[in-house]
């Protein structure tokens, strides 16, 4: 099993996720630069209605682990079937606005052949879709 060190540009501050790297393997609500610039997850209703349907969704999922837990902030490791690769998902619930802000990216690699961003266009049907 392929075991790697969580990274250090895993976190928020002030609201705002480190910024993803030039790479291709990385999506985000906040990046400034378009190839990596996702929209962030309307809601309506309370937050802790939206951030219990996005838990839902993501235990729903296969080979995801919650691994920090707050009342405006989640960190998720997906882990791939066959290398067990790592992803690290992040969300950011800005009360606010209502949005869901995230940030998907692989933790090794280059390219993740668009694996990250689709996870978060599905994460996201399913948010408006529940």
């Amino acid at each position: 099993m392929l075991i790697t060190k969580k990274p250090k540009n895993i976190g928020i501050t002030n609201g705002k996720f480190h910024p993803c790297p030039s790479s291709p393997n990385c999506v985000s609500t906040q990046s400034i630069d378009e190839k990596h610039k996702m929209d962030p997850i309307n809601f309506e209703g309370s937050l802790e209605e939206a951030r219990s349907k996005i838990i839902n969704i993501i235990k729903s999922l296969k080979r995801s682990k919650i691994i920090v837990e707050t009342e405006k902030y989640l960190h998720i490791e997906f882990r791939t079937a066959v290398w067990r690769f790592v992803d690290d998902v992040e969300f950011y619930f800005d009360e606010t606005e209502k949005e869901i802000h995230f940030r998907s990216a692989a933790r090794l690699g280059y390219s993740d052949m668009g694996v990250n961003k689709k996870r978060m266009e599905n994460i996201t049907i399913s948010f408006m879709n529940s």
